[in-house]
């Protein structure tokens, strides 16, 4: 299913009549806060013919309302070490741009990804960042390390990537996105021209996860990632003592649960989806990242192959 997202920011007296409008149209709030006297929501709408009824009623609450292109999603922003000497300046910024898009992000440093002929990706690091629906690898200043050597870390990486580096390069190897003049820099973005360089990577990042949901959608779940969401919301009530703002993170194909694996596993794979049980819709696993629980939608022809 194909979903329109959106964050809302405006007053918090009367936002209720807009959470009310969200779930008559059938669509799902994803995260609401409310500081002092003013309220952010973000949601989703299935249906795009009903965009005009929010903006209506946006208008009436004299608030704003942006497009969020990346909700919904996990990105892994990654660098080949988080020590202060290699690490690039640019990569917190980088995070933030994409969360502004709507993407929750993780920032990873790889053990040993720094140097030329030593870079080198551990199976677990691989794993971690495959759990996510895409990845941006940020490289150094340096074409002969970038073409000859870089490539390792992500040749074997199978969700959508994107490249940066300080190069200007048409193409770097077994790369399809390559974003250049972003490299190790020793500031932060400030001038226009270089928020122009993270627009191109969220762009770019956009294109790539369009692609996978447009393949999603030839046999898709049976229901999206938010409607599971808020039905465990609705059946775990342990979530509520989870101290991330995000308790549940919605993905392309599933959810990352923030509850000891080990402790709920069994009553995760028990939450009722309508007829089903979540364990008969879905792959209930233990993720790479902490102790986690990654839950993978299955599409409706693996469902009915499993019932067969």
């Amino acid at each position: 299913m194909s979903v329109e997202s959106f964050i809302f920011e405006g007053g918090a007296h009367k936002h209720e009549l807009l959470v009310e409008l969200i779930e008559d149209l059938g669509g799902w709030v994803i995260q609401k806060k409310i500081l002092a006297q003013e309220s952010t929501i973000t949601f989703t709408i299935p249906n795009a013919a009903d965009i005009p009824l929010i903006r209506e009623k946006v208008l009436e609450l004299r608030g704003s309302l942006k497009i969020q292109p990346l909700l919904g999603t996990e990105v892994a922003v990654v660098s080949p070490t988080i020590a202060r000497h290699h690490l690039p300046h640019v990569l917190c910024d980088i995070a933030e741009f994409m969360r502004r898009m709507g993407a929750k992000t993780n920032m990873i440093g790889l053990a040993r990804g720094v140097g030329q002929r030593t870079a080198q990706i551990s199976t677990r690091e691989k794993n971690i960042i495959e759990e996510h629906d895409a990845a941006i690898f940020v490289f150094g200043n340096f074409e002969h390390c970038l073409k000859e050597h870089k490539w390792k870390l992500y040749k074997d990486i199978t969700v959508p990537f994107v490249i940066t580096g300080g190069p200007e390069l048409d193409s770097i190897p077994y790369a399809e996105h390559y974003v250049s003049k972003i490299g190790r820099l020793p500031y932060r973005f400030r001038r226009l021209e270089e928020l122009e360089k993270l627009r191109e990577i969220g762009v770019n990042i956009a294109h790539a996860i369009e692609k996978v949901r447009e393949s999603l959608e030839r046999d898709p779940p049976i229901l999206p990632s938010f409607a599971v969401k808020e039905e465990i919301e609705r059946q775990v009530p342990e979530l509520e003592s989870v101290f991330s703002p995000t308790p549940i993170v919605p993905q392309i194909r599933g959810l990352r649960i923030k509850l000891p694996y080990s402790q709920f596993k069994e009553k995760i794979a028990y939450v009722k989806i309508g007829n089903y049980r979540l364990d008969e819709i879905a792959e209930i696993k233990q993720s790479n990242f902490r102790d986690y629980i990654c839950v993978r939608l299955l599409s409706k022809s693996q469902i009915s192959l499993k019932k067969n």
